[in-house]
């Protein structure tokens, strides 16, 4: 074997490492804005209820009233999907999987509502709202019957309600951690945020709440409601939102679009406020922008359109929701807000049948992209990993099982979870 030849290079070492020396707080700043997702489950939708109408048979009521929906409008797979126009190769697996999510896991994350959907109480009746609230939602969890998810959306910063929500927090956290601790799933949501500062005011009230507890700093986390113009774009000119993300010091878990708050706030009139006008698309790609690669994930709105009364309107409206959360869903809006049981058999009809549609190309190109096999689209490991992000979403909410993923892609689930969350390194590493 001859001598290998020594490959000539004319910059010094010393040139790399001035590079790297000079670059190392870009780095550290990378590392820090941008960690990436989080690899947790993000619930499909978030349901929100009144605080006065919470009881401990909530998230069951609503599965039982989603199931007497679908018995009396659409008791059968044709028929249901007639409604929504699924392709027949999909009708029977959405709509058995559909009934048996609302049978085993009617609601994915809910939010007991002391904003708009409770209103102005008493102060002594607020507080024993909060406490049974908390002393609820603890019964759950010890019970097993509890939401993956659940919380509360609190008033929020403003002058008039600051101190009404400051105490509701309070009496609800307070409350959890007496009953034995605060549970994994809390999600505390913050409405009508306008300005960094009043995120940063949030963070030391939740930051007081770990250190008279003995937290963990950074124990509580919550999600941004966005629901004002200025939240968008700052008198200044500059997104507003990204300056949230990091005014929340690693605190935000979401940004939560309101549909009808924010609509209202730019003039939109009461007909046109919907997931789908120009001013929502705008807000939303903004958000999504500002939050790429922080770790916060986005969250669609709701709909107001009600699906009650005879047939023929509750498929209207079916038809409505199934097509906003279709709409949602391409463009990686993967949440969304439910207002009524109603919507709970359209959501997870949109969710199983976008997944289910696509899993097979999905896995597919993932395989091939594992185990370096020729195919007729040549995949980066960006790419890959939203191939994997793609199945992992569908496996979680139950649109798709692991055996026939596994049986497609040759790959676990744990594989999947690496290549849904390479490290920075890999991912540019990879694709040189």
């Amino acid at each position: 074997m001859g001598q290998q030849e020594k490959v000539a290079t004319s910059l010094a070492g010393a040139v790399s490492e001035e590079i790297s020396a000079s670059l190392a707080p870009v780095d550290a700043e990378l590392e820090r804005r941008y960690p990436g997702d989080p690899g947790t489950r993000q619930p499909v939708h978030t349901v929100y209820v009144p605080g006065d109408a919470f009881a401990a048979d909530t998230l069951r009521a609503w599965g039982d009233r989603a199931l007497a929906a679908l018995d009396e409008h659409a008791p059968d797979a044709a028929s249901f999907a007639a409604v929504l126009g699924l392709p027949d190769d999909l009708a029977e697996p959405v709509y058995s999987r559909v009934r048996a999510k609302l049978e085993r896991e009617p609601i994915e994350d809910l939010r007991v509502d002391f904003e708009d959907g409770y209103g102005p109480r008493p102060d002594a009746e607020e507080d024993e709202t909060a406490a049974r609230a908390a002393r609820l939602i603890a019964e759950a969890h010890r019970d097993g019957t509890a939401a993956p998810y659940m919380g509360i959306r609190m008033k929020c910063m403003e002058a008039g309600v600051r101190d009404r929500g400051i105490r509701t927090l309070d009496v609800f956290l307070t409350g959890l951690t007496r009953a034995g601790g605060l549970p994994e799933g809390l999600v505390l949501t913050l409405p009508k945020v306008t300005y960094p500062e009043q995120v940063s005011a949030f963070v030391r009230l939740l930051e007081a709440f770990e250190k008279a507890h003995g937290l963990d700093a950074g124990r509580l986390g919550f999600e941004i409601q966005i629901e004002t113009s200025q939240s968008i774009l700052a008198t200044d000119g500059t997104a507003a939102v990204a300056r949230m993300i990091q005014a929340a010091e690693g605190r935000a878990t979401g940004l939560h679009y309101g549909t009808f708050d924010y609509s209202a706030c730019l003039g939109v009139s009461a007909a046109h406020q919907a997931g789908d006008h120009p001013a929502a698309d705008h807000a939303k790609a903004v958000m999504q922008v500002a939050a790429a690669g922080t770790g916060v994930r986005v969250s669609d709105g709701s709909t107001n359109v009600l699906p009650v009364g005879p047939t023929a309107k509750v498929h209207d409206a079916w038809r409505l929701h199934y097509g906003l959360t279709r709409r949602a869903l391409a463009r990686a809006y993967y949440q969304g807000w439910d207002m009524h049981p109603g919507h709970i058999p359209t959501r997870y009809a949109a969710v199983f049948a976008f997944y289910r549609e696509g899993f097979e190309q999905a896995a597919g190109r993932l395989a091939r992209y594992a185990h370096h096999t020729a195919g007729d689209v040549m995949d980066e490991p960006a790419t890959a990993k939203a191939l994997s992000g793609y199945l992992l979403r569908g496996l979680d909410c139950g649109a798709l099982d692991i055996a026939e993923v596994a049986r497609l892609s040759g790959l676990t689930r744990a594989d999947l979870a690496a290549f849904a969350a390479p490290r920075r390194g890999d991912l540019t590493a990879s694709a040189r």
